[in-house]
């Protein structure tokens, strides 16, 4: 309910040891500087916002606050620990084949069926939220090592399945996901309105961070040329 959201903090001894080991382990690697502290620091905060704030209860009634959190879990948090860490987290594979892979394990956790089932266990859950991260910090290591043009073909084919996806919400006729039927009624939102606004957040700032890091790579492959050829 409303009145009560804000109280519920996900305190799992399990949950809150992990993370812990988690940071533990990054900040023991070696030549960690500011830098990479401050990077930690931020992939942290991200961390227990998604798992253990009570945002991670909200998520369990409004799929807008799902989709929320997944863009966070799969482009946010993958490039700042890769960005501070990138020989620990050399994945092996390519940029294409992550994409796909990535592709197909975040639009196969939104068929209603699989979501449904995913918040239906504990166990389910968290072989969605494990197989979503490494995924795309597969992809993230993927872009971080290839080259410029695989880079940003790989941003701008994940730019255009995330707004597909949210298209396909923004403009479903029916409520799609059953977890999510009645509990935004008591926020004032029907569960179309609620899955509506998912399909946005993936459609424009879900689909708008991988642009603006394809637009980044762009821009420091322009200035890395420009710089060379002032140098001859």
């Amino acid at each position: 309910m409303p009145a009560e959201w804000l109280g519920r903090w996900n305190l799992d001894p399990i949950l809150l040891l992990t993370l812990a080991l988690a940071i533990i382990l990054f900040l023991r690697q070696p030549h960690v500087g500011a830098r990479e502290r401050r990077l930690i620091t931020a992939a942290a905060s991200l961390a227990l916002l998604l798992f253990v704030s009570p945002f991670c209860a909200l998520t369990s009634a409004f799929f807008s606050a799902r989709a929320v959190h997944h863009l966070l879990l799969t482009a946010v948090l993958p490039p700042l620990v890769v960005t501070a860490f990138p020989r620990c987290l050399h994945i092996p594979g390519g940029a294409i084949p992550w994409t796909a892979v990535h592709a197909l394990i975040f639009w196969s956790w939104h068929v209603p069926q699989a979501y449904s089932w995913a918040l239906s266990s504990n166990a389910a859950y968290w072989l969605m939220q494990a197989s979503l991260l490494l995924s795309a910090a597969g992809l993230w290591s993927a872009i971080s090592r290839t080259s410029v043009t695989n880079a940003i073909a790989a941003l701008l084919g994940t730019m255009v399945q995330m707004g597909l996806l949210g298209a396909l919400l923004t403009f479903a006729s029916t409520a799609l996901y059953a977890p999510h039927l009645i509990a935004p009624i008591a926020w004032g939102l029907s569960s179309l309105e609620d899955q509506q606004l998912a399909g946005l957040i993936m459609w424009a700032p879900g689909a708008g961070i991988y642009l603006a890091a394809a637009i980044a790579l762009l821009a420091r492959w322009f200035a890395r040329e420009q710089a060379a050829t002032l140098a001859k």
